[in-house]
């Protein structure tokens, strides 16, 4: 216990004199060793790396992960799994859960009535957006997440422990120069002569032995403050060292992020190819929605409609005519299986003629490829100038 007290008493005088040190900094009445323009702008760069990334780390993990503390307590599942070093089980996404429920609404409804048969397409859509979120997460989390938490935790902790010892050496370094100082002018001081005329030849002795001393505080002083020098200098080696490494850091952080776009861009491209593939599944079966809608259309205009070779259920390719001006040449986008006769099946890369005429649903453009023709969806063009 007594070795305790000692070792409490000791690192609060060294506290006190450092916090003094610090103050007399501050108000410009000590010295303090400078370090180089270059060991400057590393540290400033490191810090910089620190800040931006932490900010990148906890808004991506944000994004991947929008309600922190929603019903299935994810965060705080996560949170002890982290802490008991265990594996967290793979949970159902939001998307999975709505297609769920979709489906169980269709069969309490009836999946043979046009609203329980959409209910159980768009549910098995939404399960598979699902399955494609809950594949992005997992991989950006280990392609992107994983290596700034690794740089936050491991690398940046490193580097500020040694920053720490190095500015406690440089206080120490201080410290020891101070001292050399002071001794050197109390020795000073000393040296000077006495008066050979004093009666009192006690007094010279005196003045003789405290200016040995003083000497002698000198040089232990400056032994001193060598021995500090080759610690800082060492010191300062090692945390210059770990300050450019960042530049590694960095280029490991670009890939990552690369990786991170690659997956996002794949999490997209699978979700719109759902959408598309629902919105097609959509368009064939027979519900309300689409009855209404051909009702709708055939009401304001009845014997231009009955005059137009284009009209949706009276549609025949074969007498539809290319106009004079306005075709364009469009790329294909995606793979797309015609749904009828109608329809022209496509090739991604592909290039085609394209080219609309009057009364024609906007979604839908007629292609042609060599002697092929028929309706193609735009969604699945692009179109060239």
């Amino acid at each position: 216990m007594d070795f305790n007290v000692k070792k409490f008493a000791s690192g609060a005088g060294l506290f006190f004199t450092r916090a003094v040190q610090y103050t007399e900094e501050k108000l410009g009445q000590a010295e303090r060793t400078e370090l180089d323009a270059h060991f400057e702008n590393l540290m400033s760069r490191a810090d910089c790396t620190k800040h931006w990334t932490e900010k990148i780390y906890k808004q991506t993990e944000y994004l991947l992960q929008p309600n922190p503390i929603d019903h299935t307590g994810a965060r705080i599942e996560e949170f002890l799994y982290e802490k008991l070093d265990m594996k967290a089980p793979s949970r159902v996404t939001n998307a999975e859960l709505l297609g769920q429920y979709m489906e169980d609404a269709a069969k309490e409804f009836g999946p043979a009535t046009p609203y329980g048969s959409t209910l159980m397409q768009v549910g098995d859509c939404e399960r598979r957006l699902g399955a494609v979120e809950r594949e992005f997460i997992h991989t950006s989390a280990i392609s992107f997440l994983t290596p700034l938490r690794n740089f936050l935790e491991g690398d940046w902790r490193t580097i500020s422990r040694e920053r720490r010892l190095l500015e406690n050496l440089r206080l120490d370094l201080d410290a020891c120069k101070a001292r050399v100082k002071k001794a050197k002018a109390v020795e000073a001081k000393a040296a000077v002569g006495p008066d050979f005329q004093e009666t009192r030849p006690r007094n010279y002795v005196l003045s003789a032995s405290a200016s040995a001393l003083w000497t002698e505080e000198v040089e232990k002083a400056e032994q001193d403050l060598r021995l500090a020098q080759t610690e800082f200098d060492r010191q300062a080696e090692v945390t210059r060292l770990l300050l450019e490494g960042i530049s590694s850091t960095h280029v490991n952080h670009l890939r990552c992020l690369h990786e991170f776009v690659e997956a996002q861009a794949a999490y997209y491209k699978q979700g719109h190819l759902h959408m598309l593939e629902l919105q097609k599944e959509l368009g064939r079966l027979p519900n309300a929605f689409a009855l209404n809608s051909s009702h709708s259309a055939a009401t304001p205009g009845a014997s231009e409609a009955i005059d137009s070779p284009v009209e949706t259920e009276t549609l025949k390719i074969e007498e539809v005519q290319a106009p004079a001006t306005g075709t364009r040449k469009a790329k294909v986008l995606y793979d797309y299986d015609a749904a009828d006769s109608s329809e022209l099946s496509l090739l991604a890369d592909e290039l085609i003629t394209v080219y609309t005429v009057p009364g024609m649903d906007s979604d839908w453009l007629i292609g042609e490829k060599g002697n092929q023709k028929g309706k193609v969806p735009v969604t699945y063009l692009e179109l060239l100038s």
